[in-house]
């Protein structure tokens, strides 16, 4: 069998996985994998906090120019000497010290990232034959940045992914914060390269079109990243997952009966899109951010009831039209 032919197999292993609650266990294509790569990843914080001049920081300024320009902007200094001073004064704060080395215990060896990241980045090649897989550096920001992601360039704040019980821990509400572990760091970049083929009708202000949009997002990590549970895909507990499909008709309803598919009230949008703790609209038991689940359920139909491929799917920018062929229905408890 060629290797298309495996890939589709792969493909619509997923797409039934998705709809029988997306719990189908499956394997990775050996062959697509076998696709040289040649990804990197270079540990910046080593070479930062090894700098001990101003000389020795100039020189990895211009080492790394577009480290220096995007992640750290160094148009917003007067001068390169200004940004050089301050990291001169920043990298001898004991306090940072003592979270690089937090760093170096936890993420002392980090080929399982580079594996991931490769595999990743494979089957976006497949899908997407001109992509391109960008120049990849670790870092501690002190909590500045947790993740930098352009078409050329991938930052990756490892502080933020300390442990979440170590006494290191960036400034976030619990809900949010409980999502950034290692589990959770491959598919947050994939999700975020998403957004670069993700189209959209920017006249289309309607729930039902940001539904879709993340729809679409968690679509695409699933599709890339095929055996990684959904829990790490849209930062759900397996038991409140387990919640939303058993009351899956109960949401929908609550959506139909009080029209909110095409409500453009941005207040009312963000009840259901918006980052909480949960979606009080609903129930106080309810996980945040339910419409997006929903939109995931809509586009999951959808590609598997018109059987596009993905980046087809990711190049539709009518909501509507994906909505009205996805013929979606929820599925009853089991």
């Amino acid at each position: 069998m060629n290797k298309i032919g495996l890939v589709v197999i792969a493909v619509l292993m997923v797409w039934m996985g998705s709809c029988q609650k997306k719990t189908q266990e499956c394997a990775l294509n050996a062959e697509l994998l076998g696709e040289p790569m040649g990804l990197e990843i270079t540990r910046l914080e080593d070479e930062f906090f090894q700098a001990k001049t101003p000389l020795d920081f100039a020189y990895l300024l211009d080492k790394y120019p577009e480290f220096a320009d995007q992640f750290l902007e160094q148009d917003l200094y007067l001068s390169q000497d200004s940004l050089i001073s301050n990291l001169v004064q920043v990298h001898g704060d004991p306090g940072l010290r003592s979270l690089y080395d937090s760093v170096k215990v936890e993420f002392g060896d980090i080929s399982w990232l580079e594996t991931d990241l490769e595999n990743a980045f494979r089957y976006i090649r497949y899908y997407f034959p001109d992509f391109k897989a960008p120049k990849v550096y670790t870092f501690v920001s002190g909590f500045g940045s947790d993740l930098l992601v352009s078409e050329d360039m991938l930052v990756i704040g490892l502080d933020y992914f300390l442990p979440s019980d170590h006494s290191f821990q960036p400034d976030l509400p619990i809900y949010i914060a409980e999502r950034y572990q290692r589990e959770y760091l491959v598919p947050m970049i994939v999700l975020a390269i998403s957004s670069r083929y993700n189209q959209t009708n920017p006249q289309d202000k309607t729930l039902l079109s940001e539904m879709i949009y993340y729809g679409k997002s968690y679509h695409f990590v699933k599709s890339i990243l095929p055996c990684t549970s959904d829990q790490f895909i849209i930062g759900y507990t397996p038991e409140e997952i387990e919640e939303c499909w058993s009351n899956e008709e109960y949401i929908w309803s609550h959506f139909v009966e009080n029209e909110l598919l095409y409500e453009t009230n941005p207040f009312e949008i963000r009840k259901y899109i918006g980052e909480a703790p949960f979606t009080d609209a609903i129930s106080t038991k309810a996980p945040g951010r339910l419409g997006r689940w929903m939109g995931w359920n809509i586009v999951d139909d959808y590609r598997m009831n018109q059987q596009v491929d993905l980046a087809i799917l990711m190049g539709e920018s009518d909501a509507e039209k994906i909505f009205r062929q996805s013929e979606y229905r929820p599925r009853r408890p089991e």
